[in-house]
């Protein structure tokens, strides 16, 4: 299974002991994939539909433990080239939806399906626990992430503006950084920050998934650094060859032109040194100098003999 799949997985079997929670995370499970009918005899009906097992299985349960409603998850086949599986839960019984409706504040008084996404003044939300629980219930019905080893990416996608507004606000009450993005006919309310999405985890509850994309975070990390450390060496190796390289091409030239005889002791000697230790670091070779020389010392002597090559070829030039 994906990743994504493991944390709805996960999040099917978390259930909240509290009645107000349950009802929260069934408000944005209907609200998200769910779809109310009403008959001509104004019967109420609640289906929800999805293709995730994990989801329908949740919703189940929900009805089970919230409101001691039995029903049945019906499997349809997909044929052609939708050939996923998609799981309906429905509520037949006018008696329950209604209970369902009016618990879930989807049918105000007068017996109207109106939706409020307001964040203060919804009575599902108020409480912290029950945002969680709104949170998680949203990402089961319309979320996903990516698998970590590839990139981070949370999202939830909604049908409206106002709902996925709903759903942005809901996440920053928690202090995370959540934006919305316009994706073909969905509002798509997302995260890309990797340890944003730990966060996310560990509001919906999804403690394992969160210790797993941990694990993950840290080994590209550690990788990340050990890759940017071997460059680095490289470059550095790179970089100390081409100069050695140069170094030993202007001593050649001087000594094929004016010879060595010609410069002072001191230049002559490293010009020495250096033919004779051509894979030798500055370090190596101001130690083996007599008396010894720092970097800096052995690095402004070779400087000094790639000026007189310069000087020479000014002199010479074509040689």
């Amino acid at each position: 299974m994906s990743f994504s799949s493991n944390v709805k997985e996960e999040l099917s079997h978390q259930l909240s002991p509290a009645r107000h929670c349950q009802i929260a995370e069934m408000a944005a499970i209907i609200s998200l994939c769910g779809r109310i009918q009403i008959s001509e005899q104004n019967h109420y009906c609640v289906k929800i539909h999805t293709e995730n097992l994990a989801v329908a299985r949740k919703y189940f349960t929900l009805l089970k433990k919230t409101f001691n409603i039995s029903n049945d998850v019906s499997i349809r086949q997909g044929v052609g080239n939708h050939k996923s599986r998609t799981y309906t839960v429905v509520v037949r019984k006018n008696a329950d939806a209604v209970r369902i409706l009016q618990a879930t504040k989807l049918l105000d008084r007068y017996g109207e399906i109106e939706e409020n996404l307001s964040l203060a003044q919804n009575v599902v939300i108020m409480k912290n626990c029950c945002k969680r629980a709104f949170i998680r219930g949203a990402f089961l019905a319309a979320g996903s992430i990516s698998d970590p080893e590839k990139f981070y990416h949370f999202e939830i996608a909604c049908a409206t503006e106002a709902k996925a507004a709903q759903v942005q606000g809901l996440i920053l009450s928690f202090g995370l950084d959540a934006k919305i993005v316009l994706r073909k006919r969905y509002h798509v309310v997302y995260i890309k920050e990797g340890s944003q999405i730990v966060d996310i985890l560990n509001v919906m509850e999804a403690p394992l998934s969160l210790m797993e994309l941990e694990n993950i975070r840290i080994l590209k990390e550690m990788r990340g650094s050990v890759n940017r450390q071997v460059n680095c060496e490289t470059a550095n190796i790179n970089k100390t060859v081409s100069a050695a390289v140069k170094q030993m091409e202007d001593i050649a030239y001087i000594r094929d032109t004016i010879g060595f005889d010609k410069l002072p002791e001191n230049l002559q000697e490293i010009a020495e040194l250096r033919l004779s230790r051509p894979e030798a670091t500055l370090k190596e070779l101001g130690e083996a100098l007599d008396p010894p020389v720092g970097k800096s010392g052995v690095n402004h002597r070779l400087r000094k003999l790639s000026d007189l090559v310069e000087h020479l070829r000014e002199q010479h030039p074509g040689t």
